[in-house]
């Protein structure tokens, strides 16, 4: 849970913005995010398949034939839902944005009603 929320951590100051249209925007950061972590995971898993089969350890026939046991699967699971949460880590913080000054915009009566004392 806590690499979850780790990755939905942001950087300190003002994001840039390059569109107009916010949506455009939200959709160029997901997708240049997504396109940033299969590119280094496919690097990784070349070198990977390439260090074990020259040592004779695995070939990728053994790759492709794999099925994962339940701990694994769970694992997996766990490693998706980190991905995910980095990727849609921009629409999260403009969630948590709009909570935030929604909630400094409360008035007095909001507030008290909140607190059980209207």
């Amino acid at each position: 849970m806590n690499d979850i929320i780790l990755a939905s951590n942001k950087s300190k100051g003002k994001r840039p913005y390059f569109f107009d249209d916010a949506a455009v925007e939200r959709v160029l950061n997901i997708t240049m995010a997504v396109a940033q972590e299969l590119a280094v995971t496919r690097e990784r898993l070349d070198t990977l398949e390439r260090l074990l089969e020259k040592k004779g350890i695995i070939y990728p026939v053994d790759i492709e034939s794999f099925t994962p046991n339940e701990a694994q699967a769970e694992a997996r699971q766990r490693a998706h839902a980190t991905y995910i949460a980095r990727i849609l880590r921009i629409v999260q913080q403009e969630v948590e944005a709009i909570r935030q000054d929604a909630a400094s915009n409360r008035s007095m009566e909001d507030i008290a009603e909140e607190l059980g004392q209207s």
